[in-house]
């Protein structure tokens, strides 16, 4: 009797101890939610590739930057200080660019020697040639300059100067004309006292008037008459002999070629009478 009595005790220990293992695996499985015994079975759902988040794609172009040559790094800087017209210090450029400028040397040195930027000891800001606010101010310092100023000089002073130009034009202040030499714009004071009415006879004998031919000949009849010429055709033709180099052929023209006969006017500046046709 006791040895039955130890067997049966045995077995109900096992029994105990396989449902204390069962409901253990039980609890540590994930639920899933029950499905009908009939209903298909689901594949399982291919692994997604892995992706980079946002802030390892930010610090990959971040590293792209520093590592690129110190002039695309000062042309970022340099875009940003020309665009915003504000001053940074070197945190909010880094904030803004990505270029660090205490951690290159190279970058900041010659930042600070650039002749478009301006460093103060500790902010960097956009430097133009002259330094303008509005069109009151370009209008004055164009009147400083009689003999005309270059477009090219003031067309970075501030965002709006280009818009600001042909208003004044527009308003009769200035003239704006193109340089036949260098293709440049050149900008021209127009003097409110030299408004002045003139006869439709004295405009058409203006016109009349026969100029030179070559463009050496007129710089010689405005000298004669104490105006200094924009150009000098000579001088550029002379170095134009010594280097080999020849001047390009201008097209022909088919229909009205200049003969002997042709007339040469001051017919083909009709700016100049805008505001005396008036």
């Amino acid at each position: 009797m006791d040895l039955k009595d130890s067997l049966s005790r045995f077995k109900q220990q096992q029994e105990r101890c396989q449902s204390s293992l069962a409901s253990i695996a039980l609890s540590s499985k994930p639920k899933h939610r029950a499905q009908p015994i009939n209903a298909p079975s689901v594949p399982a759902r291919p692994s997604q590739p892995i992706k980079f988040s946002n802030d390892t794609e930010r610090l990959q172009h971040i590293n792209s930057i520093r590592k690129s040559p110190v002039g695309a790094q000062m042309k970022l800087v340099i875009e940003l200080l020309y665009k915003t017209r504000q001053a940074y210090t070197a945190e909010q450029i880094n904030e803004a660019t990505y270029v660090d400028i205490h951690g290159n040397k190279a970058v900041f040195d010659s930042l600070r020697n650039n002749p478009k930027v301006h460093y103060d000891g500790r902010r960097f800001s956009y430097k133009s040639k002259h330094d303008l606010k509005g069109k009151d101010q370009l209008l004055v310092l164009i009147r400083r300059f009689a003999e005309g100023l270059a477009v090219v000089e003031v067309k970075d002073a501030y965002p709006t100067v280009m818009e600001d130009l042909q208003a004044l034009k527009a308003a009769g202040e200035v003239w704006l004309l193109s340089n036949m030499d260098s293709q440049e714009d050149i900008v021209y004071p127009n003097d409110p006292k030299a408004k002045i009415k003139v006869d439709d006879d004295l405009k058409q004998l203006f016109r009349e008037i026969e100029l030179p031919r070559d463009m050496v000949d007129v710089e010689k009849e405005l000298q004669k008459n104490g105006i200094k010429p924009m150009t000098n055709t000579a001088k550029r033709r002379a170095a134009a002999q010594i280097d080999g180099v020849k001047p390009k052929p201008k097209p022909k023209k088919k229909q009205r070629e200049i003969t002997k006969r042709t007339k040469l006017t001051n017919a083909h500046l009709p700016e100049l009478f805008e505001n005396l046709n008036n």
